[in-house]
């Protein structure tokens, strides 16, 4: 007997082609990366700081969602990285402004000083997300060309 996720299984893997239809599609794609970089945040911050746990899931959320969206969906993960970080930093900073350690800031800078100064502070993750997603997105339209 065989199931349809059996089914789904075999068809993966006979060609990519198949694989490209269980591909998400670009709003699916942001509202994935927006629960996974919101439970990797949550789990990061349980200990009341943002550490290198959040780093590493960033990246890991921006290249996962470049690897999963639909072709039609390039440009929106694309522009994905930043927009996302920044929203992240915004939300952390109004939310749990102490979790942000930035050091010389002074406690008066508010919510978009803290959300601007720690943008700046992930810029390491920001860089290397955003350019593993942007390299995954081109091999994937050279690998559709041919």
């Amino acid at each position: 007997m065989s199931s349809p996720a059996a089914g789904a299984v075999i068809a993966l893997a006979r060609t990519p082609a198949a694989a490209a239809r269980y591909d998400l599609t670009p709003r699916a794609t942001v509202v994935c990366a927006v629960l996974g970089l919101a439970a990797v945040t949550s789990l990061d911050l349980i200990d009341g700081q943002l550490g290198v746990a959040f780093s590493v899931g960033f990246v890991l959320v921006v290249l996962s969602a470049a690897t999963a969206v639909q072709e039609r969906g390039f440009f929106t993960v694309g522009v994905l990285p930043p927009v996302l970080l920044v929203g992240a930093m915004l939300a952390i900073a109004w939310a749990a402004p102490t979790a942000i350690e930035i050091p010389k800031l002074p406690d008066t800078a508010g919510v978009f000083g803290l959300t601007l100064t720690a943008t700046i502070a992930h810029g390491v993750p920001l860089l290397i997300g955003h350019a593993l997603a942007l390299g995954v997105i081109v091999a994937r339209i050279l690998s559709a060309r041919r």
